[in-house]
């Protein structure tokens, strides 16, 4: 059983070394409508199949470590502490509630979908509250709604990670799906 949880642990800090490698490759999109950040990026591809190949708390573990990582060592931008904890930890932790879909490689694209909104709803939170006070146009609208404003603030870079996640994240569910099952697992003691 020791042997298991070492593996898990060498697993998920080498899929959290490929999301920060792969948070340096990023299309900026936050801040052309006047907010704070936000990108379309890769990263969640790593921390999706880490939450499903080991389940839920290693996915929201790896998340956090993630998440905390990122917001110090990938350009990461708060306005004070909450936002830091919100925006980073938090957010990229939720994207481990992929691992409800543990060892269940023909589900991956739904683990996807589940682990970026779980992000996204985060990140609406954030805005609707932290960010409440920047609310500015965006997309035409000249409301002063902090909740309209996030959706549509956090929707503009989070729905393209969700769309670029699940389709990815579908293709792979083919090639890696006894990976992703832990049928190589069952070998082991």
């Amino acid at each position: 059983m020791q042997n298991k949880h070492l593996r898990a642990l060498c697993e998920c800090a080498i899929f959290i070394a490929a999301a920060i490698a792969l948070s340096y490759l990023k299309i900026p999109i936050g801040l052309s409508f006047g907010g704070f950040g936000g990108s379309i990026d890769l990263v969640m591809i790593p921390l999706i199949l880490c939450a499903v190949r080991w389940g839920l708390g290693w996915g929201l573990g790896s998340g956090l470590v993630f998440g905390t990582l990122k917001f110090f060592f990938a350009e990461g931008f708060a306005i004070n502490w909450a936002s830091m904890l919100l925006d980073y930890s938090v957010a990229y932790m939720f994207v481990g509630f992929a691992g409800l879909f543990r060892r269940k490689g023909n589900l991956t694209w739904l683990a996807a979908l589940v682990g970026c909104f779980g992000r996204f709803l985060i990140h609406f939170l954030s805005g609707m509250t932290i960010y409440a006070e920047y609310v500015s146009p965006i997309f035409g609208w000249d409301g002063t709604s902090p909740v309209i404003y996030s959706i549509l603030y956090n929707g503009s870079y989070m729905l393209p990670n969700t769309v670029i996640a699940v389709v990815i994240c579908a293709l792979l569910q083919f090639p890696l799906r006894k990976y992703l099952c832990g049928r190589d697992l069952a070998k082991q003691g």
